[in-house]
Order: C-alpha cells, then sequence, then structure tokens
C-alpha cells in the first residue's frame, strides 16, 4: 500500500464516503489533491481493491487519527 501521513490523508477527508478507489480517485481529481494521494490511489488499484468500498478513511488508512487523539477540549474555545 502507498505511504500516507496525515497530511495526505486529510485531503480525502471530506471524499463522498463510502467510495471504491476509482471513485476516490476521481474525488481526488477534481479537488486538486497532491500527486502523492493519487499515487497512492492508483497503486491500491493496480494491488486489486478496485472494487472494495471503503467506509471511511480509516478504512483507507488504519492510522488515521480520530478527535479523540487530540487533547484539547473543544468547549473551550
Amino acid at each position: 500500500m502507498g505511504f500516507w501521513t496525515l497530511e495526505l490523508a486529510t485531503k480525502l477527508e471530506d471524499a463522498p464516503w463510502p467510495a471504491t478507489i476509482a471513485e476516490l480517485l476521481d474525488y481526488a481529481n477534481r479537488s486538486g489533491a497532491p500527486l502523492e494521494v493519487i499515487e497512492n490511489l492508483q497503486e491500491m488499484e493496480e494491488e486489486g481493491e478496485v472494487s472494495e468500498i471503503y467506509e471511511n478513511i480509516e478504512d483507507l488508512w488504519p492510522d488515521y487519527p480520530s478527535k479523540d487523539d487530540f487533547f484539547f477540549n473543544e468547549e473551550e474555545y
């Protein structure tokens, strides 16, 4: 699988989930995502993960941090 970072993964945060790799590629191209995002998705497509449906960013990149992973209280701001 491609190399994901938090910065790259956030480019897909607003994608139309659930989505296939083809739909994510389309979204990445239309939204002007960095080339690394597109290359990661293309690599997944080449590995045969085309028909799989991803429910959210965590399905694509399990290490994606949830809001619970951040150490601040939104109510304080």
